[in-house]
């Protein structure tokens, strides 16, 4: 236990916020790539997913690693658009907003998701249960003026004739 705390001391730094989003991302998706999908090495901290978004702005799609908190047995995800407590809201974010149908690659396999910003209760109440997940999210807040981002991913239905999720 004494390991994971001292991680999420560090985690928690200014310093940190500055060097990780240049380094844990390209680390996690060479890993990712490298595997066929099998192992997240930021998993070994917090769960992972490698979260595939089309771009707000560009359409394409955008793969992005990410920690996550799974809820119902791996059922359904919470991501949060902490940006490592940096200003502004992570670039995924806003993709999620304009497309929020997008796929996760979780534990080598590919899902099929839609993504729901949270606000009011449900948001407050995934903000304590994500607190108690990993309390450092409480230092990303302090430090940014912006209210954090907190989506849910619910696999998406598939059609009634079974082909796959609705147009």
């Amino acid at each position: 236990m004494r390991g994971a705390r001292v991680v999420q001391k560090v985690s928690s730094t200014r310093g940190f916020a500055r060097v990780a989003p240049h380094v844990v991302p390209a680390l996690d998706r060479a890993v990712h790539r490298l595997t066929r999908g099998k192992v997240l090495l930021s998993a070994h901290l917090l769960p992972g997913v490698v979260l595939t978004s089309t771009g707000a702005r560009s359409g394409l799609p955008r793969r992005t690693p990410l920690a996550c908190m799974p809820q119902d047995g791996g059922r359904c995800w919470i991501l949060v658009g902490s940006n490592f407590g940096r200003p502004g809201h992570p670039a995924w974010s806003h993709n999620l907003l304009a497309h929020p149908d997008a796929e996760i690659s979780w534990k080598g396999r590919d899902v099929a998701v839609t993504a729901r910003l949270l606000a009011g209760e449900e948001r407050a109440a995934a903000w304590r249960a994500l607190l108690a997940f990993w309390p450092p999210y409480a230092a990303y807040q302090a430090r940014v003026e912006r209210e954090i981002r907190v989506f849910r991913l619910v696999p998406r239905q598939k059609s009634a004739t079974g082909g796959g999720p609705p147009a």
